[in-house]
């Protein structure tokens, strides 16, 4: 799946004379952490995120007066606080490396630009929702985590024996352990009992993590 499939479009975005209080205003209103940084023409020149701008608000202990903090929150604009230097992505990004970005940089969204125009914003909310379909958390049916052999043909014959017994498969995700030799694997099921699809799977896993009804 790509990132223009997903992203929060149009993006919400502030110019570089935005006050910092209409920057912080903007992101409680719309509930966001992050906001690209445009010119007039819509091109990306910066992103600046909540953290810079409580980082740059005055502390409980500060000396100033209310009059000069108001002063302050209006005069200072996030051109001054913008990040400049901005990691971006494409509408064609597929999302696993939107996510990696994400995760290796430790930021929580990324613009999604057309040229130099932004068109989007992908962020970990985003990257959330996508996992809970992934894993089906949303539909019912029995969850089965798995510590399988990492050996060709393995899900295969997990998926064809399930499907052989009358089961429907909602949901099925790989993840990595830090074994050399298996692997472990989540897969939601409906359509089986309990006792049926554990005893069904068995033979071909090296063991059974964790089997629940959900929902």
């Amino acid at each position: 799946m790509l990132v223009g499939r997903r992203m929060s479009s149009p993006a919400i975005t502030v110019s570089p004379e935005t006050s910092m209080q209409e920057a912080l205003d903007l992101m409680n209103e719309k509930n966001i952490r992050r906001l690209p940084v445009v010119d007039k023409k819509g091109n990306l020149i910066g992103i600046v995120s909540e953290r810079q701008l409580l980082k740059a608000s005055p502390s409980d202990a500060t000396t100033l007066s209310r009059w000069e903090i108001n002063t302050m929150l209006l005069e200072l604009t996030v051109e001054r606080l913008m990040t400049e230097d901005v990691l971006t992505v494409t509408e064609d990004t597929p999302l696993e490396e939107a996510a990696r970005i994400m995760a290796d940089q430790n930021i929580s969204g990324l613009p999604v630009v057309r040229g130099e125009t932004v068109v989007g914003l992908i962020a970990e909310t985003d990257i959330f929702n996508i996992f809970l379909e992934i894993l089906g958390a949303r539909e019912e049916g029995i969850l089965l985590s798995m510590h399988v052999t990492k050996k060709p043909g393995t899900l295969f014959n997990i998926t064809k024996v399930i499907y052989e017994n009358g089961g429907d498969i909602v949901s099925l995700g790989t993840f990595q352990t830090e074994s050399s030799e298996y692997g472990e694997v989540t897969v939601k099921v409906r359509g089986l009992d309990m006792k049926t699809l554990t005893g069904t799977v068995k033979p071909y896993v090296v063991e059974i993590i964790d089997a629940r009804e959900t929902l």
